[in-house]
């Protein structure tokens, strides 16, 4: 029996491929409910990680740390979204990343070696796997050129269209960090933004 954390799991993996009900299935028997509560880490730097996760409520940041102690925020997950600390997965090393849970937040989480298996032995889920890898893939392009390209303004315009309804719920020093500026300047930008 699914519950209705899976279920919302399987709609999302069911936009991205035809997903039979017996593939569906197996989701059952690799993801289980983690709960965070706010300020909890999913993995931090330093760790070895083990697990993938794909977001049930709640946000998580996922951000690094410089030798100063400086924040630099990588990028947000919320609800409908994967997450993980991708590369230190993929090579079996300590994460650089930490990712950190920023309200109450629940997970469905499966362990990355059994995930992986099924994904090796699944035509299925190597599609669905293709899949999730294009999108993140497209995620980060987009985020490394805005860094590159775009002046803050539009990178806050860019930010409210890929996230519309988490700036609400995130600190304005947190979107600043995101955006790679101050939060005088975003509140400058926003200023700009209310008067136009």
């Amino acid at each position: 029996m699914l519950t209705q954390e899976l279920d919302q799991l399987i709609a999302i993996l069911r936009s991205l491929t035809d997903l039979p009900e017996n593939e569906a299935i197996k989701a059952a028997n690799l993801f289980q409910t983690y709960h965070l509560k706010h300020g909890e880490f999913f993995v931090r730097a330093g760790d070895v990680p083990e697990s993938i996760g794909f977001v049930i409520s709640g946000i998580l940041r996922l951000y690094y740390v410089n030798c100063e102690g400086t924040e630099y925020i990588k990028s947000f997950c919320a609800e409908n979204s994967f997450v993980a600390a991708y590369s230190a997965l993929l090579l079996e090393q300590p994460s650089r990343l930490f990712i950190q849970s920023l309200e109450d937040t629940k997970l469905l989480v499966a362990d990355y070696s059994a995930y992986r298996s099924l994904c090796e032995n699944s035509v299925c889920w190597q599609t669905l796997n293709c899949r999730i890898a294009e999108i993140l893939f497209i995620k980060k392009e987009k985020r490394e050129s805005a860094l590159l390209l775009d002046d803050a303004k539009t990178r806050y315009l860019g930010f409210q269209a890929e996230y519309p309804d988490l700036e609400t719920r995130l600190k304005q020093h947190q979107i600043a960090s995101y955006l790679g500026i101050t939060p005088v300047t975003l509140s400058r930008i926003r200023s700009q933004l209310k008067s136009h």
